[in-house]
């Protein structure tokens, strides 16, 4: 379904302005209406002071692009001059044609997938075997050099601890624990200070 394109939307410009003068001002207006009747001498003008904004209406699709052409982003009254399509030009077509599919991923809630979308599978998670079989190889109390250093890089080497089982039983039969277990510490508590209660007045 196409929707009809106004013929004003088709043929008209929007100039950004920064220069107030031209809404103040008969005669610096004058000259910038002059500088678009060169293109189109049925120009008319629509001037919105609150936005800083003049929108330019063109009889002939051609003239518009013409003077945006030649007169975007140029120098007016010491200042530079954007003109931007009211509506996009689509020379030999009356129509207003619906935005692209992949637009529609911005609407929030978003519409409908395009034909022929499918979702893609989750990808399965990857197993280095390598790694593994390194890691088994690790002795403990060993190093191993992954990476070797560079002037620039460090080197990237593992230390293996030792197993906790054998370190804790080494220290329990030097204490003479039973069963080669390692005492736990008391944790002893803080004590309160004594409360002194005083008398205010």
């Amino acid at each position: 379904m196409h929707l009809k394109m106004t013929k004003c939307n088709r043929f008209c410009l929007v100039a950004a302005l920064v220069d107030q003068e031209v809404f103040i001002r008969p005669e610096v207006r004058t000259q910038f209406e002059a500088l678009f009747l060169a293109f189109d001498a049925s120009t008319t003008f629509q001037f919105f002071k609150s936005f800083r904004r003049v929108r330019v209406n063109f009889t002939e699709a051609l003239a518009a692009a013409e003077a945006r052409e030649k007169l975007h982003k140029s120098v007016f009254n010491g200042k530079e001059m954007r003109l931007y399509f009211a509506q996009s030009v689509l020379i030999g077509s009356p129509s207003l044609h619906p935005p692209k599919p992949e637009k529609q991923f911005l609407i929030s809630p978003p519409a409908s997938p395009p034909v022929g979308w499918q979702q893609a599978p989750d990808a399965q998670p990857l197993i280095n075997y390598d790694l593994l079989s390194a890691m088994s190889k690790l002795g403990p109390g060993e190093q191993y050099e992954l990476h070797t250093g560079t002037p620039t890089t460090p080197a990237v080497i593992v230390h293996v601890c030792e197993a906790e089982q054998d370190s804790s039983e080494g220290e329990g039969e030097a204490d003479g624990g039973e069963g080669g277990k390692r005492a736990r510490p008391k944790i002893i508590q803080t004590r309160r200070p004594d409360f002194t209660p005083t008398v205010t007045q």
